[in-house]
């Protein structure tokens, strides 16, 4: 067979196919010419596209292993059936086919034949390094290039979303199978297991842990009675635990005597009866309750030991009398439990070291041994069933961290009682109340109904393009190659199907219900693992130097050297989203200098939201319902579905409506009698005194509704606008968000005019390596720039009052943003490169900011996703890994999506907005009927 023959030259300006849009976990390797004489020789191919060292075709064919040398290497070897060198290389699916070792021992075989051939012009070398010439620099080159593009064949973005999938699956299942094995119930995990993030956060094992307030705490105890009996240990968790209803509670009076409460606003009665025994009396006063269902505690919390210890200072005998004892009242604690939640403490350990002479025989090991007669006794209470009385052995373990704090050796210091209060309030209130950051004994929500209609669509997507594959498959067997007998060869029938815009949809839709599939099952089905977060200046520093590090690194020439080009528009957006996800998941919101950065970061995602939709409209002036139902699709589709698919209101997801809300403000600004756009206001400079007008009139509109709430609030409270923008029954929230940086995207809109306007004027020198002014006003401007970015961090660090900083953030923070943009656009330099790492993320911004809620995050951003317990480096690398490419296939499914359903003809667009019109008011009904239902 022939050899097949290299690609056609790239025609100009076309990208290489290693580019961000084909990476697979990161940008590709830059391989950047060793010698100047090289570097001259590739440019000046690159330019005439004639024959240099490499051999035939232009640079860019060189570099990916295309060139009369290494056609000729695969013809002296005689491999007719594989494509040369160069074919293996080419990351083409007949190199995949034919490639593998065979190709790379041909190459390597061609390599060894070439003769080097060194610079006449250099220095003698010695005879070690005689091949470190230009031909063995070339052939290591060669051989670099065309292992990258041998990597990049077989681990493609592609391949890294079909990794991904698979490492779901393997996880889902394990996670499944430890569910079944261990149990499903998460209260046995916060009742029995976990551990402290750093010094006071307790971590229960798998689910989160909800910190109550006092108004949760009152609404979740309303009418209820709580009873805590035993001893002086029990006695310290009742006042913890009143202590959360109410904290002025003060530990008075005599101690081994009952102590009563009551809080007469909520109802809520909370008891301590002193019986420091295991004995008669205790059996006595359970007997009661048993016997008055009016008197009967919803909540009991007993548990004893100690003192049985110390009375009979230790003895065996009372070991057995205290096994005898219990056994006496299991019964009737059961009984009990099945009506009211009971509780038996376990004893904590002590310090022995501390305890004083009257109590030196309460020893660990005595300690151990009524704990372990507890256990044994109180779960055989019930023979064919498991024992509803719960054990209460997580203070055991919070005791084995803090009990070298306590002040006599035996009484828990009190940060240790109180986490164990916090974890009894949580045991009983997270099924009532069901906070979103307690995921500890919550069951799974029900499906809604528009839960369940979005499941049996996703399911016929499904079905639909199964039945579609298999059509597609059968007629492509039909048309597979066919054995001409007269000349032995194989022979094809090519016909070419198009693909149908249904069958995209229907794709699309599967591998969008797939998707969703796992959003479900990390954020509502508590199949995997949450956990809470814990701030720490290492957690979030250590990462950010990591990611600056990966974008210096990889880096690339931009295509233009105008102020805020397409890459570095999308470099910026990258770096901002990394670092805000890092923000996130670290919990750095309760550092107060690191939350007045981020503050900045989201402004200057609005800034550019301002900057880029007044550039379009200006230059363009496209005011066509196309392109405002393009931006609006792609901008809300991912957070409609999600909103759907996770039962959250719109307003969750609030940088989608607020983006959303300002864009329709930038057109309607525009739009608006006069439309004044570039060409117009070229022809008379009056148009743009117009354009400022408009502008000023926007301004003052922004003013009005900032310093007027109620205004603010009646607009969007109206129906059905308050179903999009109301949270827990009012617009507060979108109002802060709103307000928090009200002024932002105007300055961007008046950024983009100024920047328009000198660049029409020739003003601005945005040539390649060029500064943008004057070498003393670049400088100057430099210099101010340095001072008023720096100056805004240092007030920001100096930050006290996070209500303060927020009621002067949205008029300064322009300042940095501006300051950025100039340090980032004077220097020609630093226009002429962009990060290729941080642009790749830029692209996929918008789907990673909102991803982030539910498979990256968990529990709607308040804890952490664990795919992989036990170890929180690899759960974090592989949630990401799994993350991002989650976050990329959804871009693409919107893309794709768009182009469908957002056609440019108007007369379908506007049949396919009456549908989704209709759409909408169907979704409106069922949530209106659902709202009812739940009412």
């Amino acid at each position: 067979m022939a050899l097949p023959q290299p690609p056609p030259p790239p025609p100009a300006g076309a990208r290489d196919p290693v580019t961000p849009e084909h990476w697979a976990s990161g940008p590709p390797s830059q391989a950047q010419p060793l010698l100047r004489q090289e570097a001259k020789e590739e440019e000046e191919g690159e330019e005439t596209g004639v024959q240099g060292a490499w051999g035939t075709g232009t640079a860019e064919q060189r570099r990916r292993g295309w060139g009369e040398a290494a056609e000729s290497a695969a013809a002296e070897e005689g491999q007719a059936e594989v494509g040369g060198a160069a074919a293996a290389g080419s990351g083409s699916p007949a190199g995949g086919a034919g490639g593998g070792r065979g190709g790379w021992r041909r190459i390597l075989a061609w390599l060894q034949r070439q003769q080097p051939q060194c610079c006449p012009c250099a220095a003698p070398l010695p005879r070690s390094a005689a091949h470190c010439c230009h031909g063995g620099t070339k052939m290591a080159a060669l051989a670099y290039n065309l292992g990258k593009r041998e990597i990049n064949h077989y681990f493609s973005v592609r391949s890294a979303k079909v990794l991904a999938l698979v490492a779901v699956l393997l996880l889902a299942a394990c996670h499944l199978a430890s569910r079944r094995y261990r149990g499903n119930d998460s209260c046995e995990y916060l009742l029995s297991s976990g551990r402290f993030l750093g010094e006071k956060v307790w971590q229960p094992h798998s689910c989160m842990m909800h910190k109550y307030k006092i108004s949760e705490a009152k609404n979740c105890l309303v009418d209820k009675h709580i009873a805590f009996i035993g001893d002086s240990r029990i006695r310290q968790l009742f006042y913890s635990f009143v202590k959360i209803i109410n904290p002025q509670f003060k530990e008075e009076g005599n101690k081994h005597e009952n102590i009563p409460f009551e809080d007469k606003t909520a109802s809520v009665k909370v008891d301590f009866l002193w019986h420091p025994e295991v004995n008669g009396s205790m059996k006595q006063c359970i007997k009661v309750w048993t016997e008055d269902s009016i008197a009967k505690p919803h909540v009991i919390v007993a548990g004893a030991a100690t003192w049985s210890i110390k009375i009979h200072n230790g003895s065996s005998e009372a070991l057995s009398q205290y096994k005898m004892n219990i056994t006496s009242i299991a019964p009737l604690l059961e009984k009990l439990a099945k009506t009211s939640d009971v509780y038996w403490v376990l004893q904590d350990p002590v310090y022995e070291d501390l305890l004083s002479e009257n109590r030196k025989m309460i020893t660990n090991e005595k300690i151990d041994a009524y704990n372990e007669a507890a256990v044994s006794i109180l779960n055989s209470s019930t023979r064919n069933s498991k024992s509803n009385v719960k054990m209460f052995s997580v203070s055991k373990l919070i005791a084995q961290e803090t009990i070298m704090e306590s002040l006599d050796g035996l009484h828990l210091p009190e940060s240790s009682r109180e986490t164990s209060a916090m974890i009894l309030m949580n045991v009983y209130c997270n099924k009532i109340l069901k906070p979103v950051d307690g995921s500890c004994c919550q069951p799974r929500p029900p499906l809604t109904l528009i839960q369940k209609l979005a499941a049996c669509f996703f399911t016929l997507c499904i079905i639909g393009y199964l039945i579609f594959y298999i059509i597609h498959r059968n007629a492509h067997r039909k048309n597979k190659p066919c054995t001409d007998l007269e000349s032995g060869e194989e022979k094809k029938n090519i016909i070419n199907t198009p693909v149908s815009s249904l069958e995209i949809l229907l794709q699309s839709f599967c591998k969008l219900g797939l998707i969703m599939a796992y959003f479900y099952m990390c954020d509502r089905a508590n199949l995997f693992m949450k956990e809470n977060k814990f701030y720490t200046h290492s957690s979030f520093f250590i990462p950010i130097i990591y990611i600056l590090v990966l974008g210096v690194f990889y880096n690339e020439n931009t295509k233009e050297t105008k102020v805020l080009n397409r890459e570095q528009t999308d470099e910026w957006k990258g770096w901002m989203q990394l670092v805000i996800l890092i923000y996130h998941i670290s919990g750095a919101s309760t550092f107060l200098p690191v939350y007045m950065h981020i503050r900045v970061l989201v402004a200057a995602y609005l800034f550019q939201t301002g900057y880029g939709h007044f550039s379009y409209f200006w230059i363009k002036g496209d005011f066509g319902i196309h392109r405002v139902c393009q931006v609006l699709f792609r901008l809300n589709f991912l957070v409609v579905v999600l909103c759907i698919v996770m039962d959250r209101p719109y307003q969750f997801y609030y940088f989608v409506p607020l983006v959303t809300v300002w864009f329709m403000v930038i057109y309607v600004t525009l739009a608006l009698w006069p439309q004044i756009i570039q060409k117009k206001a070229n022809g008379n400079c009056f148009w743009h005194f117009g354009l400022l007008l408009k502008l000023g009139f926007l301004l003052l509109f922004i003013c009005f509704l900032a310093y007027s709430q109620g205004a603010f609030e009646k607009i969007f409270s109206l129906w059905p606008l308050s179903k999009c923008f109301e949270l827990k029954g009012n617009v507060y929230e979108w109002w802060f968000r709103w307000r928090l940086d009200r002024y932002v995207v105007f300055h961007g809109m008046l950024f983009a005019f100024i920047y328009l306007a000198l660049q029409k004027r020739q003003i601005l020198s945005e040539g390649k390596g060029e500064p943008l002014f004057s070498n003393k006003i670049s400088n100057f401007l430099l210099f101010i720039s340095v001072v008023s970015f720096l100056t805004y961090s240092i007030w920001a660090s100096s930050c006290k009052n996070k209500a303060e900083c927020n009621e002067l953030h949205p008029s300064v923070s322009v300042v940095q943003i501006l300051a950025f943009i100039l340090i980032r656009n004077i220097p020609g330099y630093a226009r002429s490169v962009y990060s290729s790492f941080f642009a790749w993320f830029g692209k996929i911004s918008l789907e990673l900011f909102i991803c982030q809620y539910h498979i990256w995050l968990a529990a709607d951003t308040r804890g952490i996703l664990v795919l992989i317990p036990g170890n929180p480096m690899l759960n974090i690398i592989v949630s990401t890994f799994i993350f991002v490419c989650v976050a990329h296939e959804i871009s693409q499914i919107t893309n794709d999506l768009a182009q469908i359903i957002i056609p440019k003809d108007n007369s379908s667009l506007l049949k396919r907005l009456a549908c989704i019109a209709a759409f909408f008011c169907g979704l409106l009904i069922l949530s209106s009927i659902q709202d009812k239902s739940k009412h």
